[in-house]
């Protein structure tokens, strides 16, 4: 049967209205199915046009509209349907996913990720070559149960033998800055950073904005001539745990790190730590003093 435009118009705006609301399965068939035997002969076909059920999904609405006594509304499907979880459907799928990531030696020629990234989409391609079909989001998710996370490198491989004094050294360190700290007086740690290029460019943090409206930044990272780069040198001051961060164009030298220290000090420093005798800069393996006149 063909339907008026009319017709077919406002079954279209009556789906686009309430199918946001519509939350499980059950209350869509229900919806569609009503909608079908109001149009009578033919309104199937265009239910299932309209909203991309099936017909048998359509038709099984139907019969619970007809048959309401017959509906166990503590369920959406039957018992027994719905799709079978991937470790049913797939007995050693966990097993495969574990041969692929947990190579224990990066580099290791006969770990087929040694030379790549760990992707969930790679891993999906590496299975689906040995007949797992399944999505990259199945992929994370077995990943999390296999107790896999996203990790950085961290170095912790010793490529010589440790000095006799080091741990020694970082005792000190620590207990004289616990001394410092205890009387009251500035501890900082000290860092520069690599030289940043000045301008509009793309960074890899995040920033809240409204859908599809990201910021927008240069399309190349070349260095603007008239900005150049600078270098951000940090000073943290451990007591308080705030963070100072002033920027430089000379390289990491002895003289940027006094410039950078003293202008934290004149900045902060002294408003901070009044009554300061002397300042305990905590940098690498390195501790210093130095008295309060000298700033």
């Amino acid at each position: 049967m063909v339907f008026p435009d009319d017709v077919i118009l406002g079954v279209k705006h009556r789906y686009e209205g309430i199918w946001m609301y519509l939350t499980d399965e059950r209350q869509k068939r229900i919806w569609a199915a009503t909608e079908a035997r109001e149009l009578g002969h033919g309104g199937l076909k265009v239910l299932s046009d309209i909203t991309g059920l099936t017909d048998a999904t359509i038709t099984k609405g139907m019969k619970e509209l007809s048959h309401p006594e017959d509906v166990d509304l503590t369920r959406i499907r039957k018992p027994g349907g719905g799709r079978k979880p991937v470790t049913e459907k797939y007995p050693g799928i966990e097993k495969e996913v574990e041969a692929i990531v947990g190579g224990s030696t990066f580099g290791n020629p006969e770990n087929p990720l040694s030379y790549t990234t760990k992707s969930l989409r790679t891993i999906q391609l590496l299975l689906s070559d040995k007949g797992y079909e399944i999505g990259h989001d199945t992929v994370g998710r077995l990943l999390e149960e296999l107790g896999y996370s996203l990790q950085l490198n961290q170095k912790m491989l010793q490529v010589n033998e440790p000095h006799p004094d080091r741990n020694t050294q970082f005792e000190y360190i620590n207990a004289k800055s616990r001394q410092f700290l205890d009387c009251g007086d500035p501890v900082i740690s000290v860092d520069t950073k690599k030289k940043e290029l000045v301008g509009n460019f793309k960074n890899n943090g995040r920033t809240y904005n409204l859908e599809k409206h990201p910021t927008k930044v240069l399309d190349h990272d070349f260095p603007l001539e008239e900005l150049g780069k600078v270098a951000p040198f940090g000073v943290y001051d451990i007591g308080r745990n705030l963070g100072f961060v002033n920027l430089g164009v000379s390289g990491d030298t002895g003289a940027f790190a006094v410039e950078s220290i003293s202008r934290w000090w004149l900045t902060v420093g002294k408003n901070t730590y009044p009554d300061a005798g002397f300042l305990c800069q905590y940098r690498a393996q390195t501790l210093f003093k130095f008295p309060k006149q000298e700033f």
